[in-house]
């Protein structure tokens, strides 16, 4: 959310950014405190700024933070446009108090809203905006999930089956793992984790289980391990990460939500508001791409002679294709690697139905 995102996850100004058409997917001798997550530096930080910051030069500005997480961006954003208003929003209430503490300087100018992000327009409506100038949808999981061992999202680590990242919903990777029938565990690996070795991993879960449930993330990832044929494990990372990653989606609901996510935020936009979304596996990223494209298409019927005005592009793409890291960046934060960004500006409003 806000900071790193995860997925395999400080940018200089004027670093080059490669583009893809498709994504793989102060002094004294008294110390000071830290500010909690300034440590953490945010993936693209500048590129963000770059995209956003023109749409929120006016005063009064709003800027919606949909993955709020640490409050990286926010905060440079905040710094950047000093009439600009944050509305931040995230399904996690520990990242919510955290961002809170650090942006506690721009408290005049925060609102900050306990949500999954397809809720944008009710964040809105609660902080009492109609349109918001400029959106960032910061997709995946956030460092701090990553780190804390008891989330449960690292396979690298020991902990409980969570993987949840709003801890109030009932859903976790234990149930997921130990309660679905074996098909639809197959399901949940091949789609969102894009395992090829879904059924051999599914049936593995189920011999296991019969012996009592699985409760540990080391203990599925070994089982997860043992599963994937041999020669498959010498590459490509840790044999788990796929398994990991389909477990993670489900519990979360994230790419049915993205689904609605989407076209919720552009609908919110004003003319010459801008959104960016950063991805971090490639089912992330088409359903990103297909969202915008389909937006900044004329959608004039080919046997017409001339353009119809409600049917001109209501979003102007400001990326070729995705951009990446660059090489400076992913050397400095391997968890940058696999981040896509795309962005888009209104320059239509839609037409009434």
């Amino acid at each position: 959310m806000g900071d790193h995102r995860q997925h395999e996850r400080p940018d200089g100004h004027g670093s080059p950014h490669r583009n893809h058409d498709d994504a793989p997917k102060a002094g004294g001798s008294t110390p000071q405190a830290p500010v909690e997550g300034a440590s953490h530096v945010p993936v693209m930080l500048d590129r963000i700024v770059e995209l956003l910051a023109p749409a929120l030069s006016r005063p009064g500005a709003v800027f919606v933070d949909g993955t709020l997480g640490l409050g990286g961006h926010s905060e440079a954003l905040l710094e950047a446009c000093p009439t600009m208003r944050l509305v931040g929003v995230d399904r996690d209430t520990t990242a919510l108090e955290r961002s809170a503490r650090r942006l506690a300087p721009y408290a005049d100018r925060t609102h900050f809203v306990h949500a999954v992000y397809s809720d944008i327009p009710h964040a809105l409506d609660e902080a009492g905006v109609e349109a918001a100038d400029a959106v960032l949808l910061d997709l995946g999981v956030s460092s701090p999930q990553l780190d804390e061992t008891d989330r449960g999202f690292a396979y690298a680590q020991d902990a409980p089956l969570d993987m949840r990242m709003d801890r109030t919903q009932e859903l976790s990777a234990a149930e997921v793992v130990n309660d679905y029938p074996v098909a639809e565990l197959t399901r949940v690996l091949r789609t969102y984790g894009e395992e090829r070795f879904a059924s051999r991993v599914a049936r593995a879960i189920e011999r296991r289980r019969a012996q009592g449930r699985i409760d540990s993330t080391r203990e599925l990832a070994e089982l997860v391990r043992e599963a994937i044929p041999a020669a498959t494990r010498r590459t490509g990372g840790h044999p788990a990460k796929r398994t990991f990653q389909g477990l993670r989606i489900e519990v979360n609901a994230e790419l049915s939500i993205l689904r609605e996510t989407l076209p919720a935020a552009i609908s919110r936009l004003g003319l010459g508001g801008r959104i960016a979304v950063l991805s971090y596996h490639s089912l992330e990223d088409r359903m990103t791409k297909k969202a915008l494209a389909a937006l900044a298409t004329d959608t004039t019927p080919a046997d017409l002679p001339v353009p119809l005005p409600d049917r001109q592009p209501e979003l102007r793409l400001l990326t070729r294709g995705s951009e990446s890291p660059s090489d400076e960046e992913n050397e400095r934060n391997p968890r940058a690697q696999s981040a896509r960004l795309r962005a888009a500006e209104r320059v239509r409003r839609p037409s009434r139905q």
